[in-house]
C-alpha cells in the first residue's frame, strides 16, 4: 500500500531485485527533484503580477529585483500579496513533488527528507535564475523562507525572529534577509544536535549552506549600499516627513 512517508519509489520497488528498470527509475526520480522544482521555481510571481495586472515589468522599477519587496514598493500591498502567495505555492508544490516520489519521512532508517531539501534548493535556484525570463529573477529569500517553514519550522521561527528584530532595528530588509538566511545552516545544525543528538545529514547541510551562499551573493549589491549608507530603508509609517528617505 502506498505510504506518503515512504514515497512512490519504495512502493514501486519494495521487495524487488534491483535491475535495469530500478536504476532507470532511480535516475528519473533524482532528475525529477532537480528539474521539476527548478521549472516551478522559474515561475516568477512578481513578473507575472506586473505584466498581467499593470502591463509593466517589475524589473524596470526600483531595485530592478523581481521580488516581494520591490513589488510592494512599486505596486502596493495587493500586488505584493499575490506575489507572496504565488512564490509560496510554487515552493510548496516543488517540495511536495519530491515528497511524493521519495517520501516525507524515513525509509530503511535513512531520512528521505534530504531529497526535499534538494527540491527546495532547486526551486530557489529557479527563482533566482528563471529559465522563462532570461535567467533574471528575484533574490530567493521568500522561496527559502517557505522551504524552511515547511521542512524545519522551529529553525524557521528562530530565524524569523532574527529577521524581524534586525529589520525593526535597522529598517534594512536586505540586511535582515542576509543574516537570517546566512544563519540557516547554523540554526539547522543546532536543531539537530539539541533535538536528535546527531549532526545534520550531509545532503541537508550541503543544501542549507548553498542556499546561504546564494542569498548572500544575490544581496552583494545591497550590502555594498548599506556600507555606503545609500541602501533604501523600509518605512513603518504611512507617510514620511520631508527630508526622510522614501
Amino acid at each position: 500500500m502506498f505510504n506518503l512517508n515512504e514515497g512512490l519509489m519504495k512502493y514501486l520497488f519494495e521487495g524487488k531485485v534491483a535491475d535495469l528498470k530500478f536504476y532507470i527509475a532511480y535516475v528519473i526520480g533524482i532528475l525529477a527533484i532537480i528539474i521539476v522544482p527548478y521549472l516551478l521555481g522559474s515561475i516568477n510571481s512578481a513578473i507575472i503580477v506586473s505584466k498581467v495586472g499593470y502591463h509593466d515589468d517589475i524589473r524596470k522599477h526600483g531595485s530592478g529585483n523581481a521580488g516581494l519587496t520591490n513589488t510592494l514598493r512599486t505596486y502596493g500591498l495587493g500586488a505584493a500579496g499575490l506575489t507572496l502567495l504565488g512564490d509560496i505555492l510554487k515552493t510548496v508544490i516543488a517540495i511536495a513533488v519530491a515528497g511524493v516520489i521519495w517520501g516525507f519521512g524515513y525509509v530503511a532508517g535513512v531520512s528521505t527528507q534530504q531529497f526535499l531539501y534538494v527540491a527546495g534548493l532547486f526551486a530557489v535556484l529557479g527563482h533566482i535564475f528563471p529559465i522563462y525570463y532570461g535567467f533574471k529573477g528575484g533574490k530567493g529569500v521568500l522561496a527559502t523562507a517557505t522551504m524552511a517553514l515547511v521542512l524545519s519550522p522551529i529553525p524557521f521561527l528562530i530565524l524569523l525572529a532574527v529577521f524581524v528584530i534586525l529589520v525593526w532595528w535597522t529598517r534594512y530588509v536586505s540586511l535582515g534577509s542576509v543574516v537570517g538566511v546566512g544563519l540557516y545552516p547554523v540554526a539547522m545544525s543546532g536543531y539537530f544536535l539539541v533535538r536528535f543528538g546527531v549532526s545534520m545529514p550531509g545532503l541537508t547541510a550541503l543544501c542549507t549552506v548553498l542556499l546561504a551562499i546564494m542569498i548572500v551573493w544575490c544581496h552583494r549589491g545591497n550590502l555594498q549600499r548599506i556600507s555606503d549608507r545609500t541602501e533604501r530603508k523600509i518605512s513603518f509609517k504611512k507617510k514620511e516627513k520631508d527630508g526622510e528617505e522614501k
